[in-house]
């Protein structure tokens, strides 16, 4: 064979190997880099609150009081988060059917370890209440009367 042909041969070789393995590497930072910066999608439960996160956001039920995380829960490099929603209060005994009370603007805030989560609720300089959750666990809710 001549050195040509060799040549040729290895060149068209290490091409072939350098894509297989961009490839690959490219679709292992595609799967690593979601999960990286997001909050774990699912129910995060604790004393008096559960938090039901997806992908655009997150539901949040309280005692006497449900709310919204209107916005992605993004992460920064160290576990922290802050995002804007809905704090609306509850009653207990009946509601009226006409009855209409209004959301507040709300900001959650706070830090994830794995799956435990510190979470910060505030309306305006006012906080209403710092919970501990973990993922995956049971909320332990007693619904106002």
């Amino acid at each position: 064979m001549s050195n040509g042909i060799i040549r040729s041969t290895l060149i068209r070789r290490s091409l072939i190997a350098l894509f297989a393995l961009s490839g690959v590497l490219f679709e292992a930072g595609a799967r690593a880099a979601p999960d990286a910066s997001a909050v774990a999608t699912g129910a995060w439960g604790g004393e008096h609150i559960v938090l039901k996160v997806s992908e655009k956001g997150a539901d949040v039920e309280f005692d006497c009081a449900h709310g919204q995380v209107t916005q992605p829960i993004t992460l920064d490099k160290h576990g922290d988060f802050d995002a804007g929603g809905t704090f609306t209060p509850e009653h207990g005994g009946p509601v009226r059917r006409d009855e209409n009370t209004p959301s507040a603007a709300a900001r959650y805030s706070g830090h994830v370890d794995g799956d435990t989560m510190s979470l910060t609720v505030a309306l305006g300089t006012e906080k209403v209440g710092t919970y501990r959750l973990v993922r995956g666990s049971r909320p332990r809710l007693t619904k106002c009367l």
